[in-house]
């Protein structure tokens, strides 16, 4: 078997072929339809120029004294309204007296030829292929007789040559010119697809820094260039940004191995003995949480933006949660930390969420108060729950550390980013806002920094939905 693939054509071959098949079909059926239509047009108007000419050929059959007169004039008669009506040698007139005796005809026929010709009735004719057109023919005493054109409906329906010349070259004319059109329109458009298709080429040997004309007066191009254009842009940061988070990751998971390794190996070559081998093995210990704690949070950030972390969505009394919250995690803290402040409602409030996730938030909140900590200074927390007329719970958590310059504001939401001051005093992944704002948002609220900052320290606003 060939497993080939079949090469893909290009859009002006593509789009140029089909159109011009379908315009052709078009084209031809409407001539069709058209050129059928015209033969209907014509065959009536012919037939309404034959009842005519029977008319005036019963008027011409009339004497002055109201009888029924065949003169010899009545051929030339005839050949001249031929010629004048534009009718063809297939014409057949015939004229008849009272009683359906033939009086005259042209071409000459006799009365059974004509019997044959006409119905029974002789008022119509006999053959399916011919049309007649009758005139009663009236006199001083009433009907004299009448007049019967014949002709075929062929000659009805005949179209002269030139006009089916013009009618093709019309036709022909319109498939050329539809058919210029798409090509013209396929060209234009396959210009920017083409410039699209060779930057993405571009980027997919690894080249990010593209620059393309974005200048298209049709808005839809222009948006497709445009986008493609900021798409680029966005995968050239986060091809950096990926390059420096595996940087600062490799060199963040490195430190603390290197630490270890360098105390362990201090040890079991009898560098240091007795109580400072212990206070050695005590750090590699701290230093082997640290690495734990920072694989932890990579795991549970990679997990969560996978989506793979289960989070639930319960009705909580918020009031309990947030003092059992508090409680516990003040056991852990030192006399540097002065016991938190809780602002609750006077009124139970119910959240929705889960209360597992909701700790995570607000102990990592807390944790990164301990370590914004001023120098000189106790660390006082803050928080306080309110419900909001949206149907939301906000809890503002407060602290008087150093707060957060205001070039970083916008930053520290971004996984891996670190402040100045804690990569110089702190090891880290900076993952923990970014968990926590992304466990917000998958209960249904938010983690934001807040827009007023205090006068000391920072304030973070965590919004989770009411319960019902």
């Amino acid at each position: 078997m060939n497993n080939r693939t079949k090469k893909p054509t290009s859009i002006l071959s593509y789009w140029t072929v089909r159109y011009l098949l379908i315009i052709s079909i078009g084209l031809l059926l409407t001539a069709l339809v058209t050129f059928w239509w015209i033969q209907q047009e014509a065959m009536n108007n012919r037939m309404q120029t034959t009842g005519l000419l029977a008319q005036e050929i019963a008027d011409r059959s009339v004497s002055t004294d109201g009888q029924l007169a065949i003169t010899p004039s009545l051929d030339k008669l005839v050949e001249d309204r031929k010629r004048f009506f534009k009718v063809t040698m297939e014409m057949c007139v015939i004229i008849t007296g009272p009683a359906g005796e033939l009086l005259y005809s042209q071409p000459p026929l006799t009365d059974e030829e004509m019997r044959h010709k006409l119905n029974d009735t002789l008022t119509d004719s006999r053959s399916p292929e011919f049309k007649a057109a009758a005139a009663q023919i009236q006199g001083d005493q009433g009907t004299l007789g009448q007049v019967i054109v014949l002709q075929s409906k062929r000659s009805l329906r005949h179209i002269p040559q030139e006009e089916i010349t013009f009618f093709s070259i019309i036709i022909v004319f319109l498939i050329i010119l539809s058919w210029l059109t798409i090509y013209l329109l396929s060209i234009k458009l396959a210009k920017p697809i083409q410039r699209v298709a060779a930057a993405a080429a571009t980027i997919s040997g690894g080249q990010y820094n593209i620059v393309l004309e974005t200048g298209a007066k049709e808005r839809e191009i222009h948006e497709l260039l445009v986008s493609f254009q900021e798409m680029a842009g966005k995968l050239q940061q986060f091809e950096q940004s990926r390059a420096v988070m595996l940087a600062g990751v490799s060199h963040e998971l490195k430190t603390p191995v290197t630490s270890i390794k360098g105390l362990l190996h201090a040890v079991r070559e009898g560098v240091v003995e007795g109580e400072e081998a212990g206070e050695f093995l005590d750090i590699a210990l701290l230093e082997a949480e640290r690495l734990q704690r920072m694989v932890a949070d990579l795991l549970d950030y990679n997990a969560l933006t996978a989506g793979i972390v289960a989070v639930r969505h319960d009705r909580l009394e918020a009031a309990p949660l947030l003092e059992e919250i508090l409680y516990q995690w003040k056991l852990t803290q030192g006399e540097d930390v002065c016991e938190p402040i809780l602002h609750l409602p006077e009124n139970r409030l119910f959240l929705r969420g889960d209360p597992l996730r909701i700790q995570q938030i607000i102990v990592n909140l807390l944790n990164n108060s301990v370590q914004a900590k001023a120098q000189g200074r106790k660390l006082q927390l803050t928080l306080e729950l309110v419900a909001t007329p949206q149907g939301s719970a906000e809890i503002t958590v407060t602290d008087n550390g150093s707060g957060i310059h205001p070039e970083s504001r916008e930053l520290i939401f971004e996984a891996f980013f670190r402040s100045t001051a804690k990569q110089s005093v702190l090891r880290g992944l900076g993952l923990g806002l970014t968990f926590s704002k992304l466990l917000a948002e998958a209960m249904g609220g938010s983690l934001e920094l807040a827009s007023v900052p205090p006068p000391q320290g920072c304030s973070f606003v965590l919004r989770l939905p009411l319960a019902a």
